[in-house]
């Protein structure tokens, strides 16, 4: 969720839209008690896309580098913070009830990392199939989310489902789009040569809403393609509105503002989950009864404006401290910097 070189404004802005989205769909989940108020059901095909997809973009210029180096850069900037977090935010002994596929929210990162391993191996071993191989562990993954329930009630693989749930592999079906990520980073210039057309950005708009006023709950491989096809025209459709809206937006107020989200999504992700006021759920009934999709969204979207901007200023005095910032947000300070700060 770092990127590291050069920032670009645009991924930073777009990083910073689906950060608030996260926030949105747990102030949803956790405090209100319904995952699809206020448009979520629209939000949910592209947010986590749009990270995945963001987070192996950047991934792809380090894809090179010796293979224990880059697993070590990102183990202590994904995982050691995220245990560290979880400790705090579910103490021992519940903490050992908080390590399955959810990881007690902080799943993504975890994946992420996973994420990572896969696509360094991709890269080094098969390549020439890494599409394939995307669409392996994709579907893979969506079969082993269809059955598991009913293996575990049947009894068997009790220890096998145990492991894939400390491995999060029900969710390893977002790979995908980390994969489409790299792709678009290794073939950007025919990318944006496609995407700057207008019937390209119209067509692909038009299928992603076409597809979001679908729904097939009792139907698990329709579903499936809904999530995966909605999920691929979303992203693309954010990036290059997100891209296309730079050049006139840049240097706003708005822009700026969501470029700052964008560089602390990490902090954001770790710390929200501290500030979200759970009281909230005793309301949400009373909201819904409303009927309005659009009160709700204002609603929610201020709620989860004021728990971002907690955690914002929460993230700035841990990251006064090099200690605390390095080791809860994988910050790298500049030795040189510091020295001459505390001369």
């Amino acid at each position: 969720m770092m990127g590291s070189g050069r920032r670009i404004s645009y991924i930073d802005a777009m990083r910073g839209m689906t950060m608030i989205l996260v926030v949105y769909s747990h102030v949803c989940h956790f405090c209100l008690g319904d995952s699809l108020m206020g448009f979520n059901r629209i939000f949910y095909l592209f947010r986590l896309p749009c990270f995945f997809f963001i987070s192996g973009w950047l991934f792809e210029p380090v894809s090179s580098r010796p293979f224990w180096q880059v697993t070590r850069r990102k183990f202590m900037v994904q995982i050691v913070p995220t245990v560290i977090f979880l400790l705090l935010l579910a103490p021992p002994p519940e903490f050992f009830h908080q390590t399955g596929t959810l990881k007690g929210g902080y799943w993504f990162t975890f994946v992420l990392f996973e994420f990572f391993l896969m696509n360094m191996f991709s890269v080094r071993c098969c390549r020439r199939w890494g599409l394939l191989f995307a669409l392996a562990v994709t579907v893979g993954a969506f079969v082993y989310d269809t059955w598991r329930h009913e293996l575990r009630v049947g009894g068997h693989y009790g220890w096998l489902l145990d492991g894939a749930g400390l491995l999060s592999v029900a969710l390893w079906r977002f790979y995908l789009f980390f994969y489409i990520g790299t792709w678009v980073r290794r073939h950007f210039d025919d990318f944006v040569r496609w995407t700057s057309r207008w019937w390209v950005v119209a067509s692909v708009a038009a299928g992603f809403f076409a597809i979001s006023l679908t729904q097939h709950p009792a139907e698990p491989w329709l579903e499936f393609l809904r999530f995966s096809c909605g999920g691929v025209l979303g992203m693309v459709m954010v990036f290059t509105c997100f891209r296309l809206l730079s050049p006139r937006m840049e240097g706003g107020a708005l822009w700026r503002g969501l470029q700052y989200v964008g560089t602390r999504t990490l902090d954001i992700y770790l710390l929200h989950y501290f500030f979200l006021p759970r009281f909230l759920m005793a309301y949400g009934q009373q909201l819904r009864a409303f009927g309005s999709q659009s009160l709700e969204f204002l609603a929610i979207m201020v709620v989860a404006l004021a728990v971002l901007a907690v955690s914002l200023a929460v993230s700035y005095v841990i990251r006064l401290s090099p200690f605390l910032g390095h080791y809860l947000f994988g910050v790298k300070y500049d030795s040189k910097a510091e020295k001459n700060c505390r001369a």
